[in-house]
């Protein structure tokens, strides 16, 4: 589905929910830009989040002029090109293979809709071996992941595999709370991000952000490379290997956007979430 028509999908979607009192609103459908697969639609005021039925992963996230920040696509083959996409993308050889868009590897979920309002719409997910569980929380300015349920003596990462400004090329950039500058996209981040710990990406054509935010501090190492095709940024993640993967506990992860490409502006909407 092109941008135009994405966009013409969101304002009528925003526009349904805002004239019924709903800042959070769920529907039902398919992405037909991420191959047609079942998913829940949340509409909000800041975003329209896709998230697979059977997946249990974002395969869309589009911002308020219809672009896709992610741009997953199931067709078998594709890897950087649309396979490999997703949020959280959490849980790889570990266990079982769930909360990814559904793709080849991945195996599915089964989910219960526990809360429909009109500010907070929450989503569980269970894993189909019944050992993990994945928590959606959808507020009018944010995405909350947790997860909730750990394979006990297995761990996992969270990642945001996707497209800035809805393709990835060198207009991209990225701040994150390990200092103020200005990184290109092209440079990679290896270490332990300071509290809070977050990761924003912008384009430059573009007047907004995606942010990555971990709720709680740690001391494990977080990942950011990009690849010719998509960024790979991940919370708990050395590399790709399945050894390098480091959470193990309860944890909670947001993901939105912000209308700004200033860094004190991300910074201080990333804090307040925290508050």
């Amino acid at each position: 589905m092109c941008f135009k028509k994405l966009a013409i999908v969101f304002l009528l979607q925003l526009s349904f929910s805002l004239c019924n009192g709903q800042s959070v609103l769920l529907t039902h459908g398919v992405d037909t830009s991420a191959g047609d697969g079942l998913t829940y639609i949340i509409t909000t005021s800041s975003a329209v989040y896709y998230l697979e039925k059977e997946g249990g992963g974002l395969s869309s996230m589009m911002d308020r002029d219809g672009i896709d920040w992610i741009g997953f696509h199931n067709k078998k083959g594709s890897g950087w090109k649309g396979e490999y996409r997703g949020f959280p993308n959490a849980i790889h050889r570990q266990d079982g293979n769930y909360f990814h868009a559904m793709n080849d590897g991945t195996e599915p979920s089964t989910s219960v809709i526990e809360i429909e309002s009109q500010n907070h719409v929450r989503i569980v997910f269970t894993s189909n071996n019944e050992q993990w569980q994945g928590q959606w929380d959808f507020y009018p300015d944010r995405c909350d992941f947790s997860m909730i349920k750990v394979s006990a003596g297995y761990k996992y990462w969270v990642q945001y595999e996707g497209v800035p400004g809805g393709e990835m090329d060198s207009t991209d950039f990225w701040y994150s709370s390990a200092n103020t500058k200005k990184h290109p996209i092209e440079e990679p981040f290896f270490g332990d991000l300071p509290a809070p710990e977050w990761m924003a990406f912008g384009d430059e054509n573009s007047a907004r952000m995606l942010y990555m935010l971990h709720h709680e501090d740690d001391e494990h190492p977080d990942n950011f490379v990009s690849r010719p095709y998509m960024t790979v940024f991940g919370f708990g993640r050395q590399n790709k290997e399945t050894t390098s993967k480091f959470l193990s506990t309860v944890q909670t992860f947001s993901i939105g956007f912000v209308e700004s490409t200033e860094y004190s502006v991300i910074s201080q909407a990333i804090r307040r979430i925290l508050d």
